[in-house]
């Protein structure tokens, strides 16, 4: 029967367990993946199952690194985000964050597009480092996640959007993420992209409760994701916590859009 080892395909003999493998491929293996669970028991195998091997401390070859690094992925996740263009307008708290997410997660390709710099009142909550202020956003960020995952393919825009280079910016994407500060900026992608699903953010400001933040759909494309009442302003800042909280929901609607669920 056929089984994945770091997502290769192999035969083995009905009846084999997780050990047998382990024993025959890599016996000083102490990670042991089985269909995305890290196990310590052993486990007769099924045909189909997914199995990653890893040596603690032990640098893999360039040839096995994405496999790995996929390994805790829930099994057949991998196969479809690697195919997907996902594009982020507004590299901020929001932007960089949801970039970030879904790099590790292996989406194929991120379109990503900013005009602004990093400056210091960015690095409380963005994922940038010191030793980038003043480098553009864009600039920074693909530094960045070129780092986190080589093997999506990032392009990179310093630009500011507009209604007018949206389909050439964005006009490949399977799904769109709106990432900007500004309510004008938000409702102008909204109102001028039209050809994928989007995904956008409204009221994360401030340290209020996590849990009102939420997702309503809206239409039959838009997604928003936020408290849609807690916007930035004098005495409500923009903070980590929250804004991540609602960054990572929009990776994990884009997540969910481009495995097909609602």
């Amino acid at each position: 029967m056929k089984i994945f080892l770091n997502e290769r395909e192999i035969e083995v003999t009905e009846g084999d367990s997780l050990n047998t493998v382990k024993n025959t491929y890599k016996a000083d293996a102490d990670v042991l993946i089985y269909n995305g669970a890290a196990v310590s028991d052993d486990v007769v195998l099924q045909e189909g199952d997914r199995v990653n091997l890893i040596k603690r401390g032990e640098i893999p070859p360039a040839e096995e690194l994405e496999a790995l690094m996929v390994s805790r992925h829930t099994p057949g996740v991998h196969e479809k985000i690697k195919k997907a263009t996902v594009g982020i307008a507004g590299l901020g708290g929001l932007g960089s964050a949801i970039a970030v997410a879904l790099a590790r997660i292996g989406v194929g390709k991120l379109i990503l597009a900013d005009f602004d710099v990093v400056e210091p009142s960015n690095l409380n909550r963005q994922q940038f480092f010191i030793d980038q202020l003043g480098l553009t956003k864009a600039e920074a960020l693909t530094a960045n996640l070129k780092r986190i995952n080589p093997y999506v393919t990032y392009e990179s825009h310093c630009v500011k959007v507009t209604p007018e280079n949206i389909p050439e910016l964005f006009g490949e994407v399977d799904v769109m993420v709106e990432a900007f500060d500004r309510a004008d900026q938000k409702a102008m992608l909204m109102q001028h992209f039209k050809t994928a699903p989007l995904v956008a953010a409204s009221g994360l400001a401030g340290y209020g409760p996590g849990e009102t933040i939420g997702v309503r759909k809206m239409g039959g494309r838009i997604y928003i994701v936020g408290d849609r009442e807690t916007g930035a302003a004098p005495g409500c800042g923009l903070m980590a916590p929250r804004v991540g909280i609602a960054a990572h929901m929009q990776a994990n609607v884009v997540l969910r859009l481009l495995l097909g669920e609602e």
